[in-house]
């Protein structure tokens, strides 16, 4: 089973143009707020219809402008997980999982019974969503999409308003529950670290476009913009120039070796390209900020032009550098990323 999208969607101002497909596994779609995540999966869903363009999950069509195809939401057998549950709040949990089975009768009884000890909510049939927990409400609204019986399921942020620790055994809860789920599993979220515990591969959305579909692995290590360097961790962006043998940095007056071709970049910095303590460059720490793992200083570089950018650093904690210490640093030109400019 497979889920291929190419769509375009105008909501005012904002155009977005989603191109890729997802094969029987849990994909990433990642991008910051207000990218289009979340419209492209109410697109795929049949909640909002696409200007143009064409969705197909195996060999159904769900959707095609050019054809005059617009299945209903209950016609796509596609399983949407909502950022609040979207419970109906007058319905117990077994009533919410109940409607989507199908089935009559005693069967139905049967089934909903079923979803309830499958999900670990023995007991709580009766308990209305403002009665569950956080984690009750998500297993009852999973067991309904299940009960569904889909083909697809989206999965829309759905940790992004939890404390940590409960996100934490949320997330395990819920891979657990979609271990056994073969269609595609599409995982929208801000969070890359999130997405590189759940999914193998990945899907940038930008400013309402999509990247290529790749490794979490390559798009951690091999950003191919700098939007996508920025998910990935990245603080640190300057203007660069290449003559193709060497990297400049004008406004950090900095060279380094590195084979690109020749014209305008934009270099990105990340954290792991940077070793304070030691080498040619010469900076004054401005400012450092402590958090329980890491300690970020902020970088001036001596002979740096007066509107350039300072450049973020990272040391482990506890980090022992007062602002106004100088400190030497060097830069690994084999691990900065060489972005378009």
């Amino acid at each position: 089973m497979k889920l291929s999208v190419d769509i375009e969607k105008r909501l005012g101002d904002f155009h977005l143009r989603a191109s890729f497909t997802a094969e029987e596994e849990t994909l990433a779609l990642l991008g910051a707020s207000g990218c289009g995540k979340s419209v492209t999966l109410r697109c795929i869903a049949g909640i909002l219809t696409p200007d143009r363009g064409r969705i197909t999950l195996g060999d159904r069509v769900l959707f095609d402008s050019a054809a005059g195809v617009n299945l209903r939401p209950q016609q796509r057998q596609v399983g949407y997980l909502f950022q609040q549950y979207a419970l109906f709040p007058n319905m117990t949990a077994a009533q919410n999982i109940r409607c989507a089975v199908p089935a009559k009768g005693a069967e139905r009884d049967r089934l909903t019974a079923e979803y309830l000890r499958s999900f670990h909510l023995e007991g709580l049939g009766g308990h209305y969503p403002a009665q569950l927990s956080g984690g009750q409400q998500q297993r009852v609204a999973l067991a309904r999409i299940l009960a569904s019986r889909p083909q697809a399921i989206l999965l829309d942020e759905p940790f992004s308003a939890l404390d940590e620790y409960l996100k934490w055994n949320l997330e395990t809860e819920l891979t657990d529950l979609l271990s056994g789920f073969s269609g595609p599993i599409l995982w929208v979220s801000h969070d890359p670290e999130e997405c590189c515990r759940n999914c193998r591969r990945v899907c940038i959305l930008e400013a309402g476009r999509t990247g290529r579909v790749a490794s979490m692995e390559e798009m951690l290590l091999h950003p191919e913009t700098a939007g996508a360097a920025r998910l990935a961790g990245c603080r640190n962006f300057v203007p660069a120039v290449s003559d193709g043998t060497c990297l400049t940095v004008p406004a950090w007056s900095v060279t380094l070796p590195r084979r690109v071709p020749a014209g305008q970049w934009t270099l990105g910095v990340p954290a792991g390209a940077i070793r304070l303590g030691e080498g040619p460059l010469r900076g004054t720490v401005e400012r450092v900020r402590r958090d329980m793992r890491h300690a970020a200083l902020l970088v001036r570089l001596a002979g740096a032009e007066r509107d350039a950018p300072p450049l973020w650093a990272e040391l482990p904690a506890p980090a022992d550098i007062p602002p106004g210490a100088e400190t030497a640093l060097s830069l690994d030109p084999e691990r900065v990323w060489v972005l378009p400019g």
